[in-house]
């Protein structure tokens, strides 16, 4: 066995996943088929709210290929549950979240565009579409609500009798204390100065490339399901699916494959997963389904949607006193397995950000609307919460006088209060803010900006610059597992339960475990996405695979280790004391006489076979792990042309605190794609809604996705960490710190480029329009 190390974790290394998927040689959800596969077609609602008077599926039974049709009525015969639930939530005065009856296939009403109220399963695609052609739904259309500020006025229609003024949860903050609250509005009614701002995250669509799907097929032998789906951890995916089923977790089996993009959507159950099951239990036959593009807009849990109210108080010199935020956030027609954590504990989480903010009230209103149930999207309540502060901090900057860059200098927490404890409850591990501020405003050559500015202006351009102070929490649920299995020869079976989509787990977590054991990474095989494993944890969400999976896997990776050393003592007749390990070898220690790991599994399973050992080297463990908190500094230029609102990203700078990277590469690679979902939501995408509920984004032709063109011509980037002392690799997560940090330097940096205040208070996205307008008031344009 070849035992050299080619190279340890934290140095650049080549993904081991991508030669396959540039191949094509990717297996995706939609290309696993079972023999005698069928194919699904949902007939969706055309209102967002409205009651079904009658559905008639005859003409739809006759058509060609139609195998079945099942309704709500199918899905009530089979027991079906609601369809996903949250973890209970306490609101305020302890008041439970309110979670209304979710239906898989809706029966006497629908609640969004896009709410699914039957099935079709034919021999083919074509055939299931024909069918579902020919399905008669009789509505009466009742009145919408899209804004959550509306569904909470005096007189709205309540969408859910138990959930009064369509709120799902009046959540209070980490801590509810009257006393704090008192304390913080004292302090802003009585500071020198206040900075106030209003601002919106509007609704996102995720657009992951490969849209959901999933295939399922029932052994009525067995009783069981076997359910294949584009998902963030098959094991997450079976634990919410099952309740709906009214089975027993060891009764459904959840498989992924390779994901294409995931970024939050894919994290929980649908109401489609379980109608696939459903059907292909009544019908006999495995039933397959994959979402169209314009199914994904309307149905694809989509991200953001709040508005957010904050107050900042701050001395007379500019030291920041108190921190005031009230959020109001648009949850859809449903909770969501995943939906409401985002706007409560991952928004408050992030507060203070960078700063010593002694006092802090934070709330959050979660509401019922006729739209898509919200959930999570890349960032997940870290870049409301973040940008927010950063604009309430401009805002700060300009009422007091004080530069932007002196003000926020002024009010970092310094590396010597660490660990920090915030006015949230949280605790800050480690972190340098000054060292990661001085580094990015001298690669962002921020002193000399005035002299790009003239040089724009001879151009008769508007040039701005923008700076945004990030800092996110990294974990969110704290345990993960792993496994490790010796089926024999040279090979070691590393089964993970957190699930990549496009992350690199094979090439971090295998050179991790190499480099643990001192082997060839090339004797790893790297296993995940299947719930029969039954290794504990959650979803790859919140940048928690690396610290919270790592950890796991070392864990592990110890325990295999001393059933080893038993094993080989066992094996070199010697004492269990005197046994070491090193570079895939046990020995003796003072002695020539070793084992390689790899023979020791195997004798070792065959001394239990014979009863003279108790136990294998395979292992599985779980870890838990605090919560990281990444942080960053980016700033960004602009350059605007005023006569037509034109925006140009020319200069973007981006120095993170990652803790300690285990890829480099890689986690460049996390910073630009979390960078460009923030550029786009800053500059171009927004799902909207008409005021009846009608989804006017539906498509790629209306909803304003990012191009390679808004990306920044000039960028720069660097990595200054901090380790994390939570975790053993020191690891602190980066796949949405882009996202995080982009949003607030675009927006920032284009109220600094037009003058008079006049985009002081512009929500995104920055439009062309609303760039001109704003231009327009302040007096620069033609």
């Amino acid at each position: 066995m070849d035992t050299k190390t080619t190279a340890k974790h934290g140095q650049r290394e080549v993904r081991l996943e991508d030669n396959a998927l540039v191949r094509g040689a990717g297996r995706f959800v939609d290309d696993a088929r079972f023999p005698n596969q069928a194919f699904a077609v949902f007939v969706r609602s055309p209102h967002a709210h409205a009651k079904i008077a009658a559905i008639n599926t005859d003409e739809a039974a006759k058509s060609k290929g139609v195998i079945g049709i099942l309704t709500a009525a199918d899905m009530q015969a089979a027991g079906v549950k609601t369809a996903g639930k949250h973890p209970p939530l306490p609101g305020r005065g302890g008041k439970d979240l309110i979670q209304p009856f979710r239906p898989v296939l809706a029966g006497d009403r629908v609640l969004y565009v896009g709410e699914a109220v039957a099935m079709v399963v034919a021999d083919s695609v074509g055939n299931a579409q024909d069918g579902a052609d020919k399905i008669v739904v009789e509505y009466e259309e009742q009145p919408a609500l899209v804004d959550p500020r509306d569904a909470v006025k005096a007189g709205a229609p309540q969408l859910h009798a138990e959930a009064a003024g369509n709120i799902a949860i009046d959540w209070p903050g980490m801590v509810e204390s009257a006393d704090n609250e008192r304390a913080v509005d004292e302090i802003i009614k009585s500071a020198p100065h206040v900075a106030r701002v209003s601002v919106h995250h509007q609704r996102i669509a995720v657009m992951s490339m490969e849209t959901r799907g999933g295939n399922a097929r029932y052994d009525a032998k067995t009783d069981s399901y076997d359910l294949r789906v584009c998902s963030q951890s098959a094991g997450t995916v079976r634990n919410q699916t099952a309740p709906v089923l009214g089975v027993e977790p060891a009764k459904l089996r959840v498989t992924t494959e390779d994901v294409g993009g995931a970024f939050g959507m894919k994290t929980p159950t649908y109401p489609e997963y379980s109608a696939l099951c459903v059907a292909a239990k009544k019908l006999g036959r495995p039933v397959a389904w994959m979402s169209t593009r314009s199914e994904a807009f309307q149905t694809d849990t989509p991200g953001r949607d709040a508005w957010t109210d904050t107050e900042l108080a701050l001395d007379d010199k500019g030291k920041f006193l108190a921190l005031r935020m009230k959020h109001i956030t648009g949850q859809g027609a449903y909770i969501t397995p995943a939906g409401i954590g985002i706007n409560t504990n991952n928004v408050a989480r992030c507060l203070p950000g960078m700063y010593d903010i002694p006092k802090i009230d934070f709330s959050t209103r979660c509401v019922f609307t006729n739209t898509a149930p919200m959930g999570p999207y890349r960032g997940a309540g870290r870049p409301e919460a973040n940008y927010a502060l950063d604009r309430v901090v401009e805002e700060a900057a300009r009422i007091t006088g004080i530069d932007t860059a002196k003000l926020r200098k002024k009010n970092f927490i310094p590396k010597s209060a660490m660990p920090y404890k915030t006015a949230v409850t949280t605790t800050y591990d480690s972190g340098d803010f000054p060292a990661i501020y001085a580094k990015a405003m001298d690669m962002a050559e921020f002193d000399s900006f005035n002299k790009r500015k003239r040089e724009s202006a001879r151009s008769k351009k508007l040039r701005g610059i923008g700076i945004s102070c990030m800092l996110e929490h990294a974990g969110a649920l704290p345990t993960e597992g792993a496994m490790l299995a010796f089926p024999g020869g040279d090979t070691l079976i590393m089964g993970m339960n957190v699930q990549s989509t496009g992350q690199a787990h094979a090439t971090v977590f295998g050179r991790v475990l190499a480099d643990k054991l001192g082997i060839d990474r090339n004797h790893i095989v790297h296993k995940h996405g299947d719930s029969t494993l039954e290794i504990p944890g959650f979803a790859s969400v919140g940048s928690r695979s690396a610290m919270a999976a790592t950890h796991a896997l070392l864990k592990t990776t110890d325990v295999m280790l001393a059933k080893g050393k038993k094993a080989a003592a066992a094996l070199l007749e010697a004492a269990e004391g005197d046994i070491q390990y090193a570079n895939g070898q046990f020995s003796v220690v003072g002695t020539d006489r070793k084992i390689s790991l790899f023979e020791t599994a195997a004798k070792a399973r065959e001394l239990v076979q014979k009863g003279q050992l108790t136990e294998t080297l395979d292992s599985k463990e779980k870890a838990d792990t605090p919560l990281t908190f990444p942080n960053g500094v980016h700033i960004a230029e602009v350059e605007i042309d005023p006569d037509t609102g034109k925006l140009e990203l020319v200069r973007y700078t981006a120095v993170d605190d990652c803790g300690n990277a285990l890829n480099p590469t890689i986690v460049e690679g996390q910073v630009h794609g979390s960078m460009a979902a923030g550029l786009g939501q800053a500059m171009t995408e927004q799902v909207v809604y008409d005021e009846s509920g009608q989804l006017l984004t539906g498509t790629f032709m209306d909803y304003g996705a990012p191009r390679a063109r808004h990306m920044p011509v000039d960028l720069r980037e660097a990595i200054l960490s901090t380790p994390a002392t939570t975790n053993p690799l020191g690891v602190k997560g980066t796949g949405e710190a882009g996202t995080t940090a982009a949003i607030a330097a675009v927006m920032n940096a284009v109220a600094n480029a037009i003058p008079n205040g006049a985009a002081d208070h512009m929500q995104m996205p920055a439009t062309p329009f609303k760039i001109w307008q704003a231009c327009q008031k302040a007096g620069v344009s033609q």
